[in-house]
């Protein structure tokens, strides 16, 4: 039976240790007791532990020794913000996928009254991609950023940067990733409607590749798992 897996929110040397909310369900749902061993994910890097104290709403591990651990993809997200229930779906699954970053995106196109509410709900993301990350056994949680305007991230560096867009109708994202040299890629997925004409032109002008995930139009939250599924793919062979 392979040892659950948690994401420490403090580290210091040899020691970890699980706060509120999050040690609280260790303690009192799954009745944690000291000595008991678990996978402890910490600064990146994953260690066998066990529980060392606990405390009221704090559990304190002893890391024992450090054990192999699968690193993120180098894969970021911009996910122009959508209806809310159906984004924090696509947050999910792109974590369990195993992107490095995730960067809520303000569109043209985006809802304004979800624009506006979008940065009440960064820690509710934040929190869905924590518990995905160990659900889904990695060693850390995606970065989930704070919203930004879209003209604000287009000079993203460091990566091949890819726009989805359903008016692309040559390239595909895997012919794209298939055919760069970078070992970093950068997603930029429209929100609800799509991107506008003047959007399709500032990528251009800075440097983003279109790519196209097919001939049907796709929700935002089926393409960001499928693009993301494909660039990893692309990526680890």
């Amino acid at each position: 039976m392979t040892n659950r897996r948690w994401i420490a929110d403090e580290v210091s040397e040899n020691h970890a240790a699980l706060t509120g909310s999050h040690a609280d369900h260790l303690i009192r749902v799954l009745r944690a007791r000291v000595g008991q061993e678990f996978d402890i994910a910490a600064s990146g890097v994953l260690y066998r532990a066990h529980i060392s104290r606990i405390l009221e709403n704090r559990v304190e591990f002893e890391l024992e020794r450090e054990i192999p651990g699968a690193t993120p993809a180098p894969v970021t997200i911009l996910l122009s913000i959508f209806k809310f229930d159906r984004m924090e779906w696509a947050i999910e699954k792109c974590t369990e996928l195993g992107v490095a970053k995730i960067v809520p995106v303000i569109a043209r196109r985006t809802d304004a009254h979800l624009a506006s509410a979008s940065t009440k709900r960064v820690e509710r993301w934040r929190r869905i991609a924590m518990q995905a990350a160990e659900q889904s056994r990695r060693i850390a949680s995606p970065e989930v950023s704070d919203p930004i305007r879209l003209h604000d991230v287009l000079d993203l560096p460091g990566a091949f940067r890819i726009a989805l867009a359903e008016t692309e109708t040559y390239s595909t994202l895997r012919g794209l990733v298939a055919s760069n040299c970078s070992k970093e890629v950068a997603l930029a997925i429209g929100p609800e409607g799509g991107w506008t004409t003047e959007e399709i032109d500032a990528f251009n002008r800075e440097g983003w590749a279109l790519a196209s995930l097919g001939p049907t139009i796709l929700r935002a939250e089926t393409a960001a798992i499928v693009a993301a599924a494909l660039a990893i793919a692309e990526l680890s062979e």
